[in-house]
Formats: C-alpha cells, structure tokens, sequence
C-alpha cells in the first residue's frame, strides 16, 4: 500500500496578507509631504521610485515596479506593486491618520501569490515604514 501526498491547489486558499503599523513622531501634513517627495517614494516602494499621478508607473532599482492607482491626499496611496518582471501584482496600499500630534502609517499587501514570501514582504515594509518615519522625523 501506497501512501499518497496531499494536493494543496493554491487557488482555493485565500489569498495571504501582510499588515503593518508604524507611529511617526511628526504631524499628519509634514509625513505626507516627506511620503510624496523623490526620496519618501523611494524610502517606501525602492530606489527610483517617483511618484507621478494616478494611472502612472513607477520603477524602482531593483526590479519593482508598478502603478499609483489612489492617490487621496494625506489619506491614501495605493499602488500595483510587481516584485519584478514576470512577477504576478498585488496591491499595496498606506493608509495614514493621525494621532495626537503624531501620525500612523497603516500599510497592508493584498493578492499575494503563493510565489511570494510574506515573512520576507512584512520585513521589507517594516524597513520601508521606518525609512519613511526617520526621514519625516529629522
């Protein structure tokens, strides 16, 4: 008698999610303005990264690249997001608020293919949430 593997189709799974949170010692207006400069653009999504108006790409050094597709300013960005070439998207978007006379950063990565390694993802945007938070924070 032979035993037989389990078949996991990823199709059926919901599709995995990274969430992340960061405070910014800064007010709400000052983190948007740092997040939509050259460099906060790069600080979140890589070196390169600009960010245009909605429906424009973006192109970072390594690779990612994608599409703003929300821009809602000092709410919202959301963006189409490929880890490279022939890599499937997935959405990411920051959502800011404030809090006191700070600022969170709430940023979640939705349609995740199997491919992708959300351990890896979640430290990713922690570095970028924090590159963000020094540079609004100095």
């Amino acid at each position: 008698m032979s035993t037989t593997e389990p078949v996991v189709e990823t199709d059926t799974l919901p599709p995995a999610l990274v969430r992340v949170s960061r405070g910014v010692n800064a007010p709400l207006a000052h983190v948007w303005e740092v997040l939509v400069s050259p460099d906060g653009a790069a600080a979140l999504l890589g070196e390169g990264a600009q960010l245009g108006g909605k429906g424009e790409p973006y192109h970072c050094a390594d690779g990612v690249h994608g599409v703003l597709r929300s821009y809602h300013p000092q709410e919202q960005l959301r963006v189409s997001w490929h880890a490279g070439a022939d890599s499937p998207a997935s959405i990411v978007e920051l959502d800011l608020r404030p809090n006191g006379p700070g600022t969170v950063l709430d940023l979640t990565q939705e349609h995740l293919s199997a491919g992708h390694d959300v351990s890896e993802l979640e430290r990713r945007w922690t570095d970028a949430l924090a590159a963000v938070a020094a540079r609004a924070e100095s």
